[in-house]
């Protein structure tokens, strides 16, 4: 069976995308870092579709511990033929007043045990021989700054361009690697996990609501999909617009 390692899987995003998967016909291996009850309900979701459901705690406050964490759950799952890296963090502290230590909490959480973990699922995919699939999940900060959010900016243009690296060097082993870029999806990190995003109102945003997590899992999910094998090194914004509207504010009404 194929497998897939989904981080940050207990919640929003990630546990849509880890039950995208198991539908899919992969075996699932889920992570956590504060909500263990939430992973468990993930891991209920996933078995109910037959598959298989590993689960794992990750603190990547040390990097080191995503290479670990893949390479625990490849053995426990028989092999990993994808990675989506959904574990992330974040501060609203302006730059000027930001202390280094929560600079690099951000930084090695978002950007460099991301990379931990893809490199060691890389060098499975690539041992195993057979190709594979990792996508990182960024944000449309990813391409447009936050006030605010300096570390947070920083480490998902970072993760980008190491996506587009990464996919570079992989490719020639039949491995994609893709960031996904979410804009104001209904989960916990936007308060709004248990509402129905088409009945939140956002009028700055052309579709005029937030998105739902299972939109953003069925982006990954079809990039996981044989019929994506030919996207690489791409990074695919779903925000129902917000970026269009970057030059709006200036706009004069006739």
């Amino acid at each position: 069976m194929p497998t897939a390692i989904v981080t940050g899987s207990d919640s929003g995003i990630g546990r849509a995308t880890a039950v995208e998967l198991a539908r899919r016909g992969f075996d699932v291996g889920i992570t956590w870092h504060a909500d263990e009850a939430g992973a468990q309900r993930t891991a209920e979701e996933v078995r109910t579709t037959g598959r298989r459901a590993e689960v794992r705690r990750l603190d990547l406050s040390v990097p080191a511990r995503g290479g670990a964490l893949v390479d625990d759950l490849a053995e426990a799952l028989g092999g990993v033929d994808v990675l989506v890296n959904n574990s992330g963090t974040g501060t609203q502290t302006p730059a000027l007043e930001i202390e280094l230590q929560e600079w690099q909490h951000v930084i090695d959480v978002d950007l460099t045990g991301a990379f931990a973990a893809a490199q060691a699922a890389a060098r499975r995919m690539v041992d195993q021989g057979r190709g594979g699939r990792i996508v990182n999940v960024t944000s449309v900060h990813e391409h447009i700054p936050l006030e605010g959010s300096a570390p947070y900016s920083a480490s998902k243009g970072g993760l980008g361009m190491l996506t587009k690296v990464l996919a570079l060097e992989l490719a020639r082993h039949g491995i994609t690697v893709n960031s996904v870029a979410p804009g104001e999806i209904a989960t916990p990190m936007t308060g709004a996990e248990d509402e129905d995003p088409r009945m939140i109102e956002r009028p700055a945003i052309p579709a005029g609501r937030p998105g739902d997590a299972r939109e953003v899992a069925a982006l990954i999910g079809h990039l996981c999909s044989a019929e994506a094998a030919y996207i690489t090194g791409s990074s695919l914004v779903i925000d129902g617009g917000l970026m269009l509207m970057a030059a709006q504010q200036d706009r004069q009404a006739p």
